[in-house]
């Protein structure tokens, strides 16, 4: 695959105030700033009509651009759209296949249309875990393995950059996991530059590198994925034990502020050495303790908290 390397600029993917509005006035996207790194899996996060499909059909062009600036693989994607986009893949919304043909005649028509090498047909279908569908026509395929083709069809003229509309939409557990294993190593093994727009919150946190977090057409953060569970971090320790009265009163007798919730006690401490003298003074008080567990919020919940706010 080819690599998003380019020595003047950290970024794949760059846009300045781009916004955009519908035929009746209505503004969808209001100064969008994203910034992907090479090199990186972007998780593009929102609910349902946020922005997030027009931003990428933007990106690649399906839309007209109406404001600001969009720069892909360090050239303005103004005056070198046809480049870029011969080294761009992209799935947008709903697979789009021939259903009465097979894996290996799909990838052919489009292997004329990018004029790519047709070695790369077996490279692709073996990468996503198809090679052994033979004459199935497409229209026999699960949502899984139609999903998997269509991202085939964006590998096949091995692009520098992956853009992924909601890929998992609709896929039971298991295809959620191969379409997360098959863009992991295509990013780790081969450089792929990766945005992915998602709603699945749970899944993307164990994919992303990066985030960008966008509500009501704005931007509302972009970073690193540890940056994003720093900022609203809100960690507690829950305690259970054999008698929650005294274990309260021995706690407070500590100086340590505790509340209790569902017969257990929640203490805003996180600090080891603390946790763990709290617990020698339980036990040496005759206590059992069946349960210390430190809980952080998920991406899901510093999310909701930060759409809400």
């Amino acid at each position: 695959m080819l690599l998003c390397l380019f020595f003047m600029t950290t970024y794949c993917v760059q846009t300045t105030q781009l916004s955009h509005s519908f035929a009746n006035g209505e503004k969808v996207l209001k100064d969008i700033n994203l910034q992907v790194p090479q090199g990186s899996i972007y998780g593009f996060l929102g609910p349902n009509g946020a922005g997030k499909t027009t931003t990428l059909k933007l990106l690649l062009g399906l839309l007209k651009k109406q404001q600001g600036n969009i720069e892909i693989l360090g050239k303005s994607f103004r005056e070198n759209r046809i480049e870029i986009l011969k080294q761009t893949g992209s799935l947008i919304e709903s697979p789009s296949l021939y259903g009465q043909l097979t894996a290996i005649e799909n990838l052919q028509v489009m292997q004329k249309i990018y004029q790519c090498s047709k070695e790369c047909i077996g490279e692709v279908l073996q990468l996503v875990g198809l090679s052994a569908t033979g004459n199935k026509k497409v229209q026999q395929f699960s949502l899984g393995m139609k999903q998997r083709l269509s991202i085939a069809i964006a590998l096949l003229h091995q692009p520098s950059l992956l853009i992924l509309d909601e890929p998992t939409n609709g896929l039971d557990p298991n295809g959620i996991i191969e379409i997360r294993e098959l863009l992991k190593k295509l990013n780790n093994a081969f450089g792929v530059t990766i945005i992915i727009s998602s709603h699945l919150l749970a899944e993307i946190e164990k994919l992303v590198t990066h985030v960008g977090v966008i509500h009501k057409g704005q931007l509302l953060f972009q970073g690193t994925l540890q940056q994003l569970e720093q900022r609203q971090q809100q960690a507690y320790t829950i305690i259970d034990t054999s008698d929650e009265v005294f274990a309260l009163r021995i706690i407070r007798n500590m100086d340590v502020v505790v509340s209790t919730e569902k017969n257990k006690l929640v203490l805003p401490v996180t600090d080891r050495k603390k946790i763990a003298a709290i617990n020698q003074q339980l036990v040496s008080n005759g206590l059992l303790v069946y349960e210390i567990t430190l809980v952080k919020n998920d991406l899901e919940t510093i999310f909701i908290n930060m759409v809400n706010n």
